[in-house]
C-alpha cells in the first residue's frame, strides 16, 4: 500500500553531481520525515540526510557541505542533490519515510527499492 520509488542514480566521475528523487505514494496519512540512507556491499546501512515535514534537516558529517536534502510536502517527494561526489559515496541509496497510514495510526519507517550510485575514480 505504501510505496517509495527512488530515481536518479547512475554512474558519475569523481567530482561530478547527481540528483536523486523519491516519491512516496499509497496509503499515507502523514509523513513526519523523509531521509536518504545508503549501503555499500559489506557495509552497514547508514543515514545520509534527513528532512522533517517542517523543513528541519540533518546530515552525516561526511556529506555536509556537499549534499543537500529538500522536499516537497504536497507531493510527498524528497530530493538529494549530491555534489563533489567521491568514490566512497558509491552505494545503493535508499529513500525512507517515517509515516502513518491513517489518522491515529502509529508511525513507522518504509523504504524504497534503492537506486545505485557509482562514482568512478
Amino acid at each position: 500500500q505504501v510505496q517509495l520509488v527512488e530515481s536518479g542514480g547512475g554512474l558519475v566521475q569523481a567530482g561530478g553531481s547527481l540528483r536523486l528523487s523519491c516519491v512516496a505514494s499509497g496509503s499515507i496519512f502523514s509523513i513526519k520525515a523523509m531521509a536518504w540512507d545508503r549501503q555499500a556491499p559489506g557495509k552497514q546501512r547508514e543515514l545520509v540526510a534527513l528532512i522533517t515535514s517542517g523543513g528541519r534537516t540533518n546530515y552525516a558529517d561526511y556529506v555536509k557541505g556537499r549534499f543537500t536534502i529538500s522536499s516537497d510536502n504536497a507531493k510527498n517527494t524528497a530530493y538529494l542533490q549530491m555534489n563533489s561526489l567521491k568514490p566512497d559515496d558509491t552505494a545503493v541509496y535508499y529513500c525512507n519515510a517515517d509515516l502513518s497510514r491513517y489518522s491515529g495510526g502509529s508511525y513507522r519507517s518504509y523504504w524504497g527499492q534503492g537506486t545505485q550510485v557509482t562514482v568512478s575514480s
